[in-house]
């Protein structure tokens, strides 16, 4: 295992989107919980472009598939926030719960789904209509939220029972419950919907859970008090925040083994890949930044100036 802190050069992400709105790179919207607004970075230019005030301390944030629709969840509001990607700006304000914070939304764009901490439910919205369809009791303080690939199932972290549920989005009922390890925050699934990696803030580890009966594969060993997670490079590779040593760690995920550690901004929480599969985002709380990892040569290779307390919890760009 080797660890880099390299702070190059800015670089210019190289691979072009095309959102149903806007012809251009994807935007990466990261939450500022301190500052009560979401900073909007343009990828390909490396730069903050826009600043949205997002009252309720902004904490989870999700982009709609067409990158037309952001949602902010916003603990302090008791809910979460709609935004305007073209016009950048709120558009509607969605009463959930006391203890909104993970966020999350399906492949289809048809749904939002919100973690309640305090009622321990996530509740199901019509994206259109914007109305609590269902509410789902899960385990104790939910937190980290993900949607599988085939929107079948939606793998939830239940952080003070030490578990993930399983819900099946057919019937909106849950299918399994495994306990993982301890305090579990954030979590993401691989590409073809078949692992699913949970962060577990307290025991300073990653557990690798198979989607079919939510059976443990592995558990990985990485820094203090990991916190969220995201794949890159074909899913090949898994960078996870390390909170409390201010690094991320990078994990093979065909030998389940840590290969670097790579040294970031102070308090790194939130993290999620661009679409070229290459860079990886990641929101640094303390120093109100983002650094930008290049998942090829483990480096980071950009430094972005935020607002005060970044966190972007979810899924922060467009797929």
């Amino acid at each position: 295992m080797f660890r880099v802190n390299h702070m190059a050069v800015a670089m210019a992400v190289a691979t072009a989107f095309l959102s149903a709105s806007v012809a251009a790179e994807p935007f990466a919207y990261i939450s500022n919980q301190l500052a009560d607004s979401v900073s909007v970075i343009d990828t390909e230019k490396g730069t903050v472009v826009d600043t949205i005030a997002v009252a309720g301390k902004p904490a989870g944030v999700a982009v709609a598939p067409d990158g037309n629709r952001i949602y902010v969840s916003a603990p302090e509001a008791k809910g979460f926030a709609v935004l305007d990607a073209l016009n950048r700006r709120v558009i509607a304000k969605v009463a959930v719960g006391d203890g909104a914070l993970g966020i999350a939304t399906a492949p289809d764009g048809k749904r939002i789904y919100v973690a309640d901490w305090y009622k321990n439910t996530v509740s199901v919205i019509d994206a259109d209509s914007l109305k609590i369809i269902e509410i789902i009791a899960v385990g104790q303080s939910p937190s980290g939220l993900m949607v599988s690939p085939d929107n079948r199932w939606l793998y939830v972290a239940n952080r003070l029972d030490n578990s993930v549920s399983q819900i099946d989005l057919d019937k909106l009922t849950i299918r399994n419950t495994t306990k993982v390890g301890e305090h579990p925050f954030g979590l993401t699934v691989d590409g073809k919907g078949e692992r699913i990696y949970v962060a577990n803030v307290e025991s300073d580890d990653i557990t690798v859970l198979e989607k079919s009966h939510l059976k443990r594969i592995a558990t990985v060993k990485v820094n203090s008090r990991p916190y969220a997670a995201a794949l890159a490079r074909g899913d090949s590779l898994l960078f996870v925040t390390n909170q409390d040593d201010s690094s991320v760690s990078v994990i093979d995920t065909v030998t389940l083994k840590e290969i670097a550690l790579i040294d970031v901004g102070d308090k790194p929480e939130g993290i999620y890949t661009h679409p070229d599969d290459r860079h990886v985002y990641v929101a640094n709380w303390f120093d109100s930044n983002v650094s930008v990892i290049d998942a090829q040569t483990l480096e980071v290779v950009d430094t972005i100036q935020t607002g005060e307390g970044s966190r972007a919890f979810g899924q922060f760009i467009a797929r």
